[in-house]
C-alpha cells in the first residue's frame, strides 16, 4: 500500500486521531485469515466489509492486494461529489473517475475511461505526454489529482519489448503478487499462470521516467475519451459525443469479451459496469454523469468515443482496429484535428446516432472510420451489418432499463435506438402472434378440438 497510495507527512501522521473529522479511514487486513463461514450471510472463508460511517474496511481470507485500493476508491466515490458542499451546483463538486489521465506538454489534459483489455493503460501511457495516473482520479473545480501514489499493473505475459515502462519499473522497491519465479536465479516468468492470470505489480508512480510528481494538475480536461472494445464490429473506431451521448455511454460502461479471454466464451459477449466502475459506485450513475457532463460543457471539454475493437466485421470474419490507427486517432484529439473539424464534416451513423468523420483522419482510412462501408470491404453486406447493430442496440437498451427512471428523457433518447425497418418488422411479427394467439384460444377452436 506504500507503493499504491500516497505516503502521508509527518504533520498529517500527527493529526490521525480517532476522533478526528473528517474521520480517517481505517483498513483491517487479516491476510489469509479466513471468516466464519458459519456466521449469517457468509458463503465462503473470504470476506471483504466496509462501513463508511464507522470509516473502517475489514478484510478476511483474502490476500489480494487490490482490495484495499478498491475499497480507497469506494470511499471516495462516496465523499468527493459531497465536496466541497453539497449543495453546490455538479459542475462545482469533486468528481472520482475510474480513469487514467495524462497531460501533454502545452498542458491539455486527457482522461480515458474504459473496462480490462480496452487499451486504457496502453494509449494514456504516451511518451510526448506525462503522466498523472493510470487508474484513479478526481476532478475538482481546480483541476485534476491522482487518489494513488503509484501503479497496480497487471503483469501477465508482460516483455520489455511490449510494455517498456511497466517492465522496467518492476525493480528493488516494487512488490510482485501472485508470480511464479526461479527459485534459484529469482527470474520471473511472467507468462507463467498456474496461480493465477491476475498477476500483479505495485510500484511506485516515480519509477515511471514520464510521470508528474505530484501527480497532479491545475488545469481541466480538454478531451475525455470512452474506450471500448467493441468486438460486433458496428461501432466506428472514433466518434464525437454530445452532451446526452457522453452521459448515456458513461452510464452504460460498454465493451465485449471475446472468445479465448474467459472460459466458456465461444463468440463475443457484451458486458456493462456503469461508470466504468460499477462495483465502487456509491450513488446512481447519473450522479455522476450529471457532473461529468457539467464539468466538460463549463471548461469547453469535448467527449469522444474510441473503439479499439473489430473493424470489418465481428470477431471471426473481421479485424481488430490495428494499434497504430488508434494511435493516430489518439494523436488527432490531443492535436487538435478532430475538434477542428466543422460541422459538416461529421454524420450520424444509424441508430446509433454517434457523429463520424466523413473524411479519413491523418492516415487512418475513411472505409476503416466508417463500420458499413467497412463491412462492404470486406464482403458482407449492409443487411448483415444492420443486423449485428440492432442486435447490439437491443442490448444497449435492455442494459440502460436498470437506470432509465433515473435519467432524463433526453439521456435516455442518446442512446441507440432500433432501426425503422427493423421496428416495422418486429410490430408485424407481434401481430401475427397475436392473432395466432387468437385463433388458438377461441371457444369453438377448443371445442373442435375436444371433439
Amino acid at each position: 500500500m506504500q507503493n499504491m497510495l500516497v505516503m502521508p507527512t509527518a504533520s498529517e501522521l500527527a493529526q490521525f486521531e480517532s476522533n478526528a473529522f473528517p474521520r480517517p479511514f481505517v483498513i483491517f487486513n487479516a491476510g489469509c485469515f479466513p471468516c466464519n463461514r458459519h456466521t449469517a450471510g457468509m458463503s465462503s472463508s473470504t470476506s471483504v466489509a466496509l462501513s463508511l460511517c464507522r470509516g473502517e474496511m475489514v478484510i478476511l481470507g483474502s490476500q489480494y492486494a487490490g482490495e484495499m485500493k478498491k475499497g480507497v476508491f469506494t470511499v471516495m466515490m462516496y465523499h468527493m461529489p459531497l465536496r466541497p458542499a453539497r449543495h453546490l451546483p455538479p459542475a462545482e463538486r469533486a468528481l472520482p473517475l475510474h480513469s487514467s489521465c495524462n497531460v501533454g506538454p502545452d498542458g491539455d489534459v486527457s482522461l480515458f475511461f474504459g473496462l480490462s483489455g480496452t487499451g486504457k493503460t496502453t494509449l494514456s501511457a504516451d511518451p510526448r505526454r506525462e503522466l498523472i495516473g493510470d487508474d484513479e482520479h478526481v476532478w475538482t473545480s481546480k483541476g485534476v489529482f491522482n487518489i494513488e501514489g503509484g501503479c497496480y499493473a497487471k503483469c501477465i505475459n508482460l516483455s520489455e519489448e511490449k510494455e517498456p515502462e511497466i517492465f522496467r519499473a518492476i525493480r528493488f522497491g516494487s512488490v510482485l503478487e501472485n508470480v511464479v519465479f526461479d527459485q534459484c536465479n529469482r527470474k520471473v516468468d511472467f507468462d507463467n499462470v498456474s496461480i493465477t492470470e491476475n498477476t500483479r505489480c505495485a510500484y511506485p508512480l516515480q519509477f515511471i521516467p514520464n510521470a508528474r510528481i505530484p501527480a497532479k494538475v491545475d488545469t481541466h480536461p480538454s478531451n475525455v475519451i470512452l474506450l471500448t472494445c467493441d468486438a460486433f464490429g458496428v461501432l466506428p473506431p472514433i466518434s464525437k459525443l454530445t452532451k446526452e451521448q457522453v452521459m448515456y455511454h458513461f452510464i452504460s460502461g460498454y465493451t465485449a469479451k471475446v472468445a479465448g479471454t474467459e472460459m466458456g466464451i465461444t463468440e463475443p459477449q457484451a458486458t456493462f459496469s456503469a461508470c466504468f466502475g460499477g462495483p465502487f459506485l456509491a450513488m446512481h450513475p447519473f450522479a455522476y454523469a450529471e457532473m461529468l457532463a457539467a464539468k466538460l460543457e463549463k471548461h469547453g471539454g469535448h467527449a469522444w468515443l474510441l473503439n479499439t475493437g473489430w473493424v470489418g466485421g465481428q470477431y471471426g470474419t473481421g479485424e481488430r482496429c490495428a494499434l497504430k490507427y488508434t494511435r493516430q486517432l489518439v494523436d488527432a484529439v490531443h492535436d487538435g484535428t478532430l475538434a477542428g473539424l466543422s460541422d459538416d464534416q461529421w454524420e450520424p451513423m444509424p441508430m446509433f446516432g454517434l457523429l463520424v468523420p466523413k473524411c479519413g483522419i491523418k492516415s487512418v482510412p475513411k472505409e476503416v472510420l466508417r463500420p458499413e462501408e467497412a463491412w462492404a470491404a470486406n464482403g458482407q453486406s449492409s443487411a448483415e451489418y444492420r443486423k449485428a447493430a440492432s442486435n447490439l442496440a437491443d442490448l444497449f437498451q435492455k442494459n440502460f432499463e436498470e437506470y432509465a427512471d433515473r435519467c432524463t428523457p433526453a439521456v435516455v433518447q442518446a442512446g441507440p435506438q432500433r432501426a425503422p425497418e427493423v421496428v416495422a418488422a418486429l410490430e408485424a411479427k407481434k401481430v401475427e402472434q397475436s392473432k395466432s394467439d387468437t385463433e388458438t384460444f377461441k371457444p369453438e377452436s377448443r371445442m373442435q378440438a375436444a371433439a
